[in-house]
């Protein structure tokens, strides 16, 4: 391989002195000898290993292809397209949409996801599901930090206290009394998942033990909860965030347990979740994560729809809602570099409970812990801590109506904003689209035809079908993201770096990719305004 991609990486890698990694300040470079060192200045991101799901490996580079450090002395950058294919493909996930009767009479048509791993293991997460007790179905893309326990525990409970934001009096009664008489409750979500994506099943009967007090306490409003859309999110999120930091200092009488409520609660996760009921799309966003509609013109062209605004330090409404927050005294010390008090990229987040918790609350739940250092929990509190909580998991939620020219959805973590434009994700998926609606064109030939004209035909087949694309619209999202030159098309020599980069490197060119492609069924948003109108 030539030095114009691979060399120029690790060239530009042991010249760097610091990391600025996602969320945190990573890791410092540090020449010595010609060699390269790398001390850890935050945390590390490993989970507990108790509770490492076979997601983590599924999703990660196979130590086949991928270097382990950068102190080895040779470097082989050589991937063959199917060893190229494996890896991309591994976490793809499909699904299409049909009803008892083999029909689509749903707004949502079909989806399509996909992760590829940088950190190790992945960080992020993803989950969909229908809502059973209520019409809908949910999407979301959680993008942790400091490790993958909050966005492991997000991505298995957030659509369930959504869930359970929107079910009727009766409906929540019927649940109570099934639980109290410990019979089965009905079912809340059917899960769509990837093969490899599992519970910890102990986990899970905690989980759901603090799920059925939410249902309680809404239970115990005097009237119906009748909450609006809207509200159901943003009460479910601000919810959910509360248990991960009250679980923490509840006493546990299970060792595995509190070492699991530790980790949620001092790592963090962002969070974009979709509710899609007819032609009702809301959008609730806390972080990075960012949420965009394709618009299919009626003069053909293709637009894009923002749906979230990322919070961090490039937005002006986070700015200002910081600075109401918070004294005046402390304005120049919110965020500093452009992240919240000089440690965190998003301003919204679930756990990260060193930005929420008191100084001494802290110590209290720290110090009665077990090994911490064990469970890669960094104590940190930054010299301007005077005002907690600085940070919020309280959500923003856009509502949009669906019309029959929007034909998708994209949901995605910040790895894949950070290498394409919004525009030019919609640019992709759109000529993705395109691609796989043209038909190949038919065989067509009179007899008797000798071996070299079938041969053309093939080619000709071959050259308009469809047998070089990802049928998978996420892989073909990202392998553009890490793959793509100045002029957009995909360069196989760079891909193949950014594929086989060492561990300790990978996070400097790329982030955890997490993509979520809905589709939208035309026919039946159309059917419901003209029955509408």
């Amino acid at each position: 391989m030539s030095r114009t991609v691979s060399s120029w990486i690790l060239s530009s890698a042991r010249n760097s002195i610091v990391l600025q990694g996602k969320g945190r300040l990573y890791s410092i470079c540090v020449p010595n000898r010609n060699k390269i060192k790398w001390k850890l200045v935050f945390s590390k991101t490993h989970l507990y290993p108790a509770v490492n799901c076979s997601l983590d490996n599924t999703f990660s580079l196979k130590k086949a292809f991928r270097h382990t450090s950068t102190e080895e002395e040779q470097f082989s950058f050589q991937l063959s397209s199917s060893q190229i294919n494996d890896i991309l493909r591994a976490g793809e996930l499909s699904h299409r949409i049909l009803d008892l009767n083999g029909k689509n009479a749903n707004s949502v048509l079909r989806f399509e996801s996909n992760q590829l791993a940088s950190n190790t293991p992945v960080e992020d997460r993803r989950s969909a599901a229908t809502c059973l007790q209520t019409k809908g179905m949910m999407f979301g893309v959680f993008d942790g930090h400091a490790g993958s326990a909050c966005a492991q525990a997000v991505s298995e409970r957030l659509l369930h206290y959504i869930a359970v934001s929107l079910m009727s009096r009766q409906t929540l009664e019927e649940m109570e009394l099934a639980a109290e008489c410990l019979k089965p409750v009905p079912p809340i979500l059917q899960w769509h998942k990837h093969l490899n994506e599992t519970e910890y099943q102990e986990i899970t009967s905690q989980y759901f033990e603090n799920l059925r007090v939410y249902w309680q306490h809404l239970l115990d409003l005097d009237a119906e909860p009748a909450f609006s859309l809207e509200e159901a999110m943003i009460c479910a999120f601000k919810r959910l965030d509360s248990d991960i930091s009250l679980e923490v200092q509840a006493p546990q009488e299970k060792e595995l347990m509190r070492n699991i409520a530790l980790q949620v609660a001092f790592s963090g996760a962002t969070a974009c979740v979709a509710h899609i009921d007819g032609v009702h799309l809301h959008v609730a966003n806390t972080g990075d994560c960012r949420a965009i509609l394709g618009v299919h013109e009626e003069d053909g062209t293709w637009s894009t729809l923002p749906l979230t605004r990322d919070h961090n330090a490039f937005n002006e409404f986070e700015i200002r809602r910081l600075k109401r927050e918070h004294p005046r005294s402390e304005e120049k010390t919110l965020f500093v570099n452009d992240r919240l008090l000089g440690i965190l990229i998003p301003s919204r987040a679930f756990g990260d409970v060193q930005l929420k918790w008191s100084k001494e609350l802290q110590h209290s739940v720290l110090e009665n812990s077990c090994d911490v250092e064990a469970l890669n929990i960094y104590q940190y509190v930054p010299p301007s801590y005077h005002t907690p909580p600085y940070l919020t998991a309280e959500p923003e939620v856009t509502y949009h109506k669906l019309r029959g020219k929007d034909k998708f959805l994209v949901i995605a973590s910040d790895g894949l904003w950070e290498m394409l434009s919004n525009e030019k994700v919609v640019e992709l998926v759109a000529g993705h689209l395109t691609e796989l609606n043209v038909q190949k064109p038919q065989l067509a030939f009179e007899k008797p035809v000798n071996l070299g004209y079938m041969h053309s035909l093939l080619l000709q087949r071959k050259n308009r079908g469809i047998a070089s694309l990802d049928q998978n619209v996420a892989t073909h999202l990202i392998r553009h993201a890490i793959g793509s030159n100045e002029y957009g098309e995909v360069d196989q020599e760079k891909l193949t770096a950014m594929l086989t980069l060492p561990e300790d490197l990978a996070r400097m060119y790329r982030d955890d990719i997490t993509v979520t492609v809905i589709y939208f069924n035309s026919e039946t948003i159309e059917n419901y305004h003209r029955n509408n109108e």
